[in-house]
This record gives C-alpha cells, sequence and structure tokens, in this order.
C-alpha cells in the first residue's frame, strides 16, 4: 500500500459537521483509482490529507508504512512523492511564463539551472508544451492551463498523482489529449487517484473504484463489482454508467432469447439522451 488512512476526522474551522469522519482507507500501487461521490462527500479534503496540506485532527497517515510527520522538511518529502492537481489550475500556475511555472517546484529544491533545463525539456515535450515554453500564462486557454499544472507536478516524478477533476470543462480534444497523458504517466509507474462525476470514464479508465458518502467510505472495489451495487449507488444519488445499464439490458434480453433486442436498445438510448 502507497498510502493509508486510519480512522481520520478532519473537520474545517467554524463548521460543526466533519467533512471526514472515522476514514480508514487503503491506496494501493500501481492502480488507476477512482474517486467518486456527491459534491460534499470529502474528495478534495481527502486529497488535501493526503498531500500533508491538512493535518488530520484525530488518527494517522501512512505513507509507504511510515507515519506523516508535519515539519517543513517532511512535508517537502512527502510532495515530490505525492503529487496533487487542483481541479481550478488558477489556484495552481503561479509563475508568469509556462516555463517558470514547471521549474517552479524544481528552484525550490536548490537543482542547478543545468539539471532544471534537463528536467524540463522532456516534461514540455510529453504534455505539448514545447511551441508555448515562454509563453505567458495568462495567454493561455483553460486546457492549457490544466496541461500546465500536470506538467509543473510530473516534472518532480512523483508515484502518486492525485487528480481532482481533471476533465472538467475540457473539450473533447483536450480530453482526449489528458486521456493519453495519463496512459503514459502511469505505464511509466505512477499511481494515479482520480476524484471525478464522470462514471463512463470511471467505467473505461479505473482499476479499481472507492464511493465517499459524507466523509466516510461507502464502497470500494473493481468497477464491475462497484457498479454492481446499482440500489447501493442509487441511495447515494450516484447511478450507474450507461454502459453498465446496457449490457445489464442485453444480459437480460440475451436469457429472454428476445428477438427484438435492437428495437429495445435503441428505446433505451433514446430515453437516456432524453433524460
Amino acid at each position: 500500500m502507497l498510502l493509508e488512512f486510519r480512522e481520520i476526522d478532519y473537520t474545517y474551522s467554524g463548521v460543526t459537521e466533519p467533512a471526514i469522519r472515522g476514514l480508514t482507507l487503503q491506496i494501493p500501487s500501481a492502480k488507476r483509482i477512482a474517486l467518486i461521490g456527491q459534491n460534499g462527500c470529502g474528495k478534495t479534503t481527502l486529497f488535501l490529507l493526503a498531500n500533508g496540506l491538512y493535518q488530520p485532527q484525530n488518527g494517522e497517515i501512512y505513507w509507504q508504512g511510515e507515519r506523516l510527520k508535519y515539519d517543513r522538511r517532511s512535508l517537502i518529502n512527502l510532495r515530490q512523492k505525492v503529487g496533487l492537481v487542483f481541479q481550478n489550475p488558477e489556484q495552481q500556475v503561479i509563475a508568469s511564463t509556462v516555463i517558470e511555472d514547471i521549474s517552479y517546484g524544481l528552484c525550490n529544491l536548490g537543482w542547478k539551472d543545468s539539471q532544471i533545463e534537463s528536467a524540463i525539456a522532456p516534461v514540455l515535450n510529453e504534455f505539448g508544451l514545447t511551441e508555448f515554453a515562454n509563453r505567458p500564462i495568462h495567454q493561455l486557454s483553460l486546457g492549457q492551463k490544466k496541461r500546465v499544472s500536470l506538467a509543473g507536478v510530473m516534472v518532480l516524478q512523483p508515484e502518486l498523482l492525485l487528480l481532482d477533476e481533471p476533465t472538467a470543462y475540457l473539450d473533447p480534444l483536450h480530453t482526449r489529449a489528458l486521456a493519453q497523458s495519463l496512459e503514459n504517466i502511469h505505464a511509466a509507474g505512477t499511481t494515479i487517484v482520480m476524484a471525478t462525476h464522470d462514471l463512463e470514464w470511471v467505467y473505461r479508465w479505473a482499476d479499481w473504484v472507492i464511493v465517499l458518502d459524507q466523509g466516510t467510505l461507502a464502497l470500494e472495489g473493481t468497477p464491475e463489482a462497484v457498479f454492481a451495487e446499482t440500489e447501493k449507488l442509487e441511495l447515494l444519488q450516484l447511478g450507474v454508467p450507461l454502459t453498465v445499464k446496457l449490457l445489464a439490458l442485453l444480459d437480460t434480453l440475451e436469457q429472454q432469447e428476445s428477438h427484438s433486442v435492437i428495437e429495445t436498445v435503441r428505446a433505451q438510448l433514446l430515453g437516456s439522451r432524453k433524460s
């Protein structure tokens, strides 16, 4: 296990209800993990705890079996290993140009200019940012800013990458580019945890799914196992991907030896589109 939460509680200042309550959870290595749940269920708070930006009021967090420490040096080491990309890139990009922003973390670590240049060149290429290297951040589109945020984290070569709603507000072109980048990142050995509301993406992409509800662990397992819990997911107001519904429908029709499969599936698709 890369990361482990043991009986974690976290409540924001001025709020009575905890954002995370009694949460025990393990993040396995080498997986593509989807984190799902309603808005306010604790997904972002979980990421901020995992990255050491927040410290739990109760419970303990372990990184590769070692309990997290919150002194400055320990947190610097942790954030090299656990990279966090926020949903809104405006919260993350801080420098004037693309190359300055991506090199910011390396500069803070005291790397020499020659080392930084060697590290940044392949990252710019990987994320399609070479031609934008000296462009001011404010001239970039949202999709390009998201790529800069991701590149600025990946230049540190983290072992665990946390992504908070990375596909939010992206057009299909940038979504496909992100999907390819994530495939490359995972293939290179980085474990990925993605918070998302896109259940179709989850079903296609994830190896493991974690469902949060009001700061607690509601479900976890493979996509097939989690999305088989239809009634529970409906109670959580999450539902299941359309693909799962259609596969279940086809199984039912096959068992009934129906001769009107095409018409039934067409009606299901039209009904889903209208709703």
